[in-house]
């Protein structure tokens, strides 16, 4: 797990990069919960979600948004930190410029961000969100989403409530070509304690399934 340093908007910003051995191998940015809450890419849900891309032959990064950890600058209410998730994908996208495809995978806050980046790449070909904060931020903005993707609830969350990500999934669904795959963790609060692994086994589960679908749609071309 080679320690990175890159440019970002608002200084230089410090992540943990996993490059691949494979040639062209998918890309995956995982992002971070909220910084103001103790969230850095030490976080464990995030680790995870890192390691299991990792152990699926992706190249990876975790990084730590602006004023957290060593990265410079100051957090700026969301807009800046999707600013720094944009410089972390250019840097990826530069030092892999034949990847077979591209991943975003936040938690809580990260997930938030994950997905506005999503409306500004339209490179992204799947995403994973872990608790999005639904009830908090609004999420009218994917409209259309460009892609299908995860998303995991805790049915004990008290930040980021069920019944509001569970509201999110029904309305995107109703999109044209987008099919979320929508998994509710009953015992799950927002801190994930007990379901670090059973996150992962469902990020393996629906990242496998979805490039697998992919390669046979290729290969039916």
């Amino acid at each position: 797990m080679p320690e990175v340093m890159f440019a970002g908007p608002d200084g230089r910003l410090e992540g943990r990069y996993h490059h691949s051995s494979e040639p062209n191998a998918p890309l995956a940015l995982v992002l971070h919960p909220h910084p103001l809450h103790g969230g850095t890419m030490n976080n464990r849900i995030t680790y995870a979600m890192y390691r299991s891309f990792e152990k699926m032959g992706f190249s990876v990064m975790r990084y730590n948004s602006r004023g957290v950890g060593r990265s410079q600058g100051r957090y700026d209410g969301g807009i800046g930190e999707i600013s720094d998730a944009a410089a972390a994908l250019d840097w990826m996208q530069a030092v892999n410029p034949n990847a077979g495809a591209l991943w975003i995978a936040g938690y809580s806050f990260g997930a938030f961000v994950g997905m506005q980046l999503l409306m500004r790449r339209p490179e992204v070909t799947g995403w994973i969100s872990v608790a999005p904060p639904a009830a908090h931020y609004d999420f009218g903005f994917l409209a259309p989403c460009p892609c299908g993707g995860l998303m995991i609830a805790g049915g004990k969350d008290d930040l980021a409530p069920e019944p509001a990500i569970h509201k999110l999934v029904d309305k995107l669904n109703t999109q044209k070509n987008v099919q979320v795959d929508y998994r509710i963790f009953p015992e799950a609060d927002h801190i994930f304690a007990k379901q670090a692994d059973q996150v992962v086994d469902a990020l393996e589960d629906h990242v496998s399934t979805v490039m697998a679908r992919r390669s046979l749609a290729l290969a039916a071309d």
